[in-house]
């Protein structure tokens, strides 16, 4: 049972609240209170969001609250809603430091920060993370298709709150395959022109020499 009197407490502590009282945004973000405080399932959009993504932050602490933040990457779809409440992936070989593993086992508290540079939106998503190991079937699952990595595990996470930033200070950013593809049909275009001017002008003297 969550303790919480609202889903964005996990947040806003009476320290953090008293923060926002002095300098004068408690007044708003009563009012997300007043409507029940941050949603806690994973929507429609949020789903399509979180699956868009090639790149995630996960964040744990360990069980003296030392924080720690993994970077965890793959194709579009890597990340994948098993349900309005749970994130899935699978964790893939790495430099075998095992820290956010070891995290997890002392402090199963974790947090995800989704960012997508292009479209200046972000996710950010509150809850709990366990690893999985040997349960082939969830790993099959969740494994990309066609991706060249050493699955090694899975993480599991279960999600108590998000909230979604605006997009104000992140800077526009594309990926380097969509701009390379950009630059192709550009490219092809050009051709294309260059060949239609070569076409006319051999039309036109063709013609001038009638």
């Amino acid at each position: 049972m969550n303790a919480h009197a609202f889903t964005s407490d996990v947040a806003f502590t009476p320290t953090v609240k008293a923060i926002q009282a002095r300098k004068g945004s408690r007044q708003s973000y009563a009012r997300v209170e007043e409507r029940g405080g941050w949603q806690a399932d994973i929507t429609p959009d949020v789903a399509a969001f979180i699956e868009r993504q090639t790149s995630v932050f996960l964040s744990t602490a360990n069980g003296e609250g030392q924080p720690y933040i993994q970077h965890r990457g793959g194709p579009a779809g890597f990340l994948k809603v098993l349900d309005e409440k749970t994130i899935g992936f699978a964790d893939f070989s790495g430099n075998r430091q095992f820290i956010t593993q070891g995290n997890l086992a002392d402090n199963p508290r974790a947090f995800l920060f989704l960012i997508d540079y292009m479209l200046r939106q972000r996710i950010k998503i509150w809850g709990t993370a366990r690893v999985i190991e040997g349960d082939a079937e969830l790993m099959a699952k969740l494994m990309p298709r066609d991706y060249k990595a050493r699955p090694e595990q899975v993480i599991l996470f279960t999600v108590s709150t998000w909230d979604a930033n605006c997009p104000q200070h992140i800077p526009q950013r594309f990926e380097a395959a969509d701009v390379a593809a950009a630059l192709g049909e550009r490219d092809k275009r050009i051709q294309h022109l260059e060949e239609e001017i070569a076409r006319l002008k051999g039309a036109t003297r063709a013609g001038g020499s009638e």
